[in-house]
C-alpha cells in the first residue's frame, strides 16, 4: 500500500482517539486508592465517572457544529489539549468535589474528539467501516497501556501521579497533529447556530426508523460498556480476590482483545452487514459478561475478556449504520446528535454499576450488565426475523 495523506489523518486521528481514551481510562485502575483517599462509596465514585462520560456524550452535538463552523481539525485540537490540561487538574483536585469537577470538564473536552474525527474520515473513506474500526483501535491501545500503567504508578506514587501520566501522553501527539494535518475547511462556515438548533429537525432525525433501531442498541450497549470500563478492575479485587497490579493486568488484556475486534468488526460490517457484525458482538458480549460472574477461577477470567472484550467493540460497527443512515450534509451534526444521544443514556452505566454493587454486590452488579447485552441481541433478532424495516 502506498503511503497517502489521508493515511496520516487517519493515524493522527487514532492517536489523538488514545489521547483522549487514555485519559479517562487511567483513572478506574486506582479507583480503590482514590476512594480510599476521599473516603466516600462507590456509588459516590460512580457518580463522578457517570458524570465524566455524561459530560463526555453532551459534547458530542456541539462538536458536530463547531466542526461544521471551524473545521475538524480545530476541534480535534481543542479536544486533545483540553483532555491534557484537565488531566493535571483531576491529578492535583485537593478534595472530592473538585476532583468531581475535574472530571466532569475532561469529559466535555475529551468528547470533542470521536464524532468530528469520524466525519473527517468518511470524507475521505469508501470503505467506512474499516477506517472506522482502525480509527477506534486507538481506544483499546490506550486500554492496552493506561490500566497496566496506571496501576503500577498507583500502587508506588499514589493515583495522583497514575493520573497525571495523561498529560505526558497528550503533549506530543498535539504537536505531531498540529504538524502534520492541514487546516480543514468548514462544511457550514456561515449558518447560524440557531438555525442548527431547532427542535424539529433534531426529534426527525433521532425518529427515523433507520436511527431508531441501532440507536436503542447502541444506548443499552454504550450502559454496558461504561459499566465495565469504570468497575472491571474494582470487581476483580473485591469479588475475585485479585490484587490490584493483576487487575489491571487484567483490564489491559481486555482492551488487547478490543483493539483486534475493533479493526474485525468493523470489517466484518463493510462485508457481512451491520446488524450481522453488531448481533455478533452482543451476544458474544452478554456470554462474556456472564463469565467473569459464573466461572470461577482464571478460566472465568479468561472467558470475560476475549467474549465481553469482543461484545464492548461493538461501536466499529454500529457507527458506519448511523453514517449509512444519514446524507453527507447531515454527517457533522447528525451523527454528532445521534452520539450525545446513546452516549448520554449510557453515561449512567457508571453510576448504575456502582449502585448496584452497594446495593446487592458485584456479582449481581455484574449479572444485570450480562442480561442488558442479551436484549439488545434479542432486539436485532426479532427485527431481522420479522422484517420490520429498522
Amino acid at each position: 500500500m502506498n503511503w497517502q495523506y489521508r493515511h496520516t489523518v487517519l493515524s493522527l486521528c487514532m492517536l489523538a482517539f488514545f489521547v483522549t481514551y487514555f485519559a479517562r481510562l487511567a483513572i478506574s485502575p486506582v479507583v480503590p486508592f482514590i476512594v480510599a483517599d476521599f473516603r466516600v462509596s462507590n456509588t459516590a465514585i460512580g457518580v463522578a465517572l457517570s458524570g465524566m462520560w455524561l459530560a463526555y456524550g453532551l459534547a458530542q452535538f456541539p462538536s458536530g457544529l463547531l466542526a461544521d463552523r471551524y473545521g475538524e481539525r480545530r476541534v480535534i485540537l481543542v479536544a486533545v489539549g483540553g483532555t491534557t490540561v484537565m488531566s493535571l487538574l483531576l491529578a492535583f483536585a485537593p478534595v472530592f468535589p473538585a476532583f468531581v469537577m475535574a472530571a466532569v470538564l475532561l469529559g466535555l473536552v475529551a468528547g470533542l474528539h470521536y464524532a468530528v474525527a469520524t466525519t473527517l474520515l468518511s470524507r475521505t473513506f469508501d470503505d467506512l467501516g474499516t477506517a472506522i474500526g482502525l480509527h477506534s483501535v486507538g481506544g483499546p491501545l490506550a486500554g492496552l497501556v493506561a490500566p497496566v500503567a496506571a496501576a503500577w504508578i498507583g500502587v508506588r506514587y499514589g493515583w495522583r501521579p497514575a493520573i497525571a501520566l495523561s498529560a505526558a501522553v497528550g503533549v506530543p501527539v498535539f504537536l505531531l497533529f498540529v504538524w502534520r494535518v492541514r487546516p480543514t475547511e468548514p462544511r457550514r462556515p456561515d449558518q447560524p447556530m440557531r438555525e442548527r438548533l431547532r427542535l424539529g429537525p433534531l426529534v426527525e432525525l433521532l425518529s427515523r426508523p433507520s436511527i431508531l433501531l441501532p440507536l436503542f442498541v447502541a444506548m443499552i450497549g454504550t450502559y454496558v460498556v461504561q459499566g465495565l470500563m469504570s468497575f472491571l478492575p474494582t470487581f476483580l479485587v473485591d469479588f475475585r480476590g485479585y490484587s490490584p497490579a493483576f487487575a489491571g493486568g487484567v483490564f489491559s488484556a481486555f482492551f488487547v482483545v478490543r483493539a483486534g475486534a475493533q479493526v474485525t468488526l468493523g470489517g466484518l460490517s463493510d462485508r457481512l452487514g451491520r446488524d450481522a457484525a453488531i448481533g455478533t458482538a452482543m451476544l458474544s458480549g452478554a456470554l462474556g459478561t456472564a463469565g467473569f460472574v459464573l466461572v470461577d477461577g482464571l478460566a472465568g477470567v479468561a472467558i470475560g475478556v476475549l467474549l465481553a472484550g469482543f461484545g464492548s467493540s461493538f461501536f466499529a460497527a454500529i457507527d458506519p449504520r448511523f453514517m449509512d443512515a444519514l446524507g453527507d450534509a447531515e454527517r457533522g451534526a447528525g451523527f454528532g446528535l445521534v452520539r450525545t444521544a446513546y452516549t448520554v443514556i449510557g453515561s449512567a452505566g457508571s453510576v448504575g454499576v456502582g449502585l448496584a454493587a452497594d446495593l446487592f454486590g458485584w456479582g449481581v452488579s455484574f449479572s444485570i450488565l450480562a442480561a442488558l447485552f442479551a436484549v439488545t441481541f434479542t432486539a436485532l433478532l426479532v427485527n431481522q426475523l420479522l422484517g420490520t424495516g429498522y
